[in-house]
């Protein structure tokens, strides 16, 4: 019986733990998440204990990486949204280094479980609500009707972009988990063919692999970019309610 490419996605308990009924246990996905999280402060610590005058290797990537995701922050929220760059450097950082950690054999990608992509998605999105009323107060819901909408077409546009709203962090999580795990499935069947093939046929499945694998990591920047991006809008969005003032402030 042939395994199925989704195997490779399968959680199975390691240290169970279950305190009062709740399911807490330990899984592949978890300690991945652990070592993300390792990794990212590891970086961002070790470049800002090594900082010069003339930056080394490290700072510059560090600076590389910090000035990447002003810019995206600058590009969609404006100066405001650079209160929130903590937040979503974090974001950013977290998605990014899960998805390239997926990518090494042996490894999990986190961001291929849909619960994870959709805790970030609705956490943002979520967020932004928050943000819109705190801001705006009971105006924030002014954010259904878009600029310069006749009145005669609020009838037809408030329930069209309510839909939008409620699509935002279904897409979000959806998008990303999609990708993730589609790669893999990809990647997983072509190496299953390598093997099967043997040295007649299988070099062509496995030249495949080495190139999809090359694939992989662009997409696994772009998806990061993206989420980061999207999350930024609608904070955005938030801020200065859907472009009717220059400003929350």
């Amino acid at each position: 019986m042939e395994e199925s490419p989704l195997h490779a996605f399968e959680l199975h308990e390691l240290i169970p733990l279950v305190p009062a009924g709740i399911d807490i246990s330990i899984n592949k996905a978890v300690i991945l998440m652990w070592v993300v999280v390792g990794l990212v402060a590891f970086l961002m610590i070790s470049a800002a204990a090594a900082r010069k005058l003339v930056p080394g290797k490290l700072q510059n990537l560090a600076e590389l990486i910090v000035e990447f995701i002003r810019g995206i922050i600058l590009d969609t929220m404006g100066e405001p949204g650079m209160k929130y760059f903590p937040l979503i450097a974090t974001l950013f950082l977290f998605i990014l280094f899960a998805n390239l950690l997926g990518l090494i054999p042996g490894s999990y990608t986190v961001t291929s479980q849909i619960i994870v992509t959709a805790v970030f998605a609705v956490g943002m999105y979520g967020l932004s609500i928050v943000l819109g009323f705190s801001l705006h107060g009971a105006k924030f819901i002014g954010i259904l009707v878009p600029p310069g909408t006749p009145g005669w077409l609020l009838p037809l546009m408030i329930p069209i972009e309510l839909i939008s709203q409620l699509a935002r962090p279904i897409s979000l999580a959806v998008r990303l988990f999609a990708n993730m795990t589609a790669g893999h499935v990809i990647l997983g069947v072509l190496f299953g063919l390598a093997i099967s093939g043997g040295l007649l046929i299988g070099w062509l499945p496995f030249a495949f692999t080495i190139a999809m694998n090359g694939l992989e990591v662009g997409i696994a920047f772009i998806q990061a970019y993206i989420f980061t991006v999207l999350s930024c809008v609608y904070l955005g969005d938030a801020v200065t309610l859907h472009g009717h003032s220059e400003h929350a402030h």
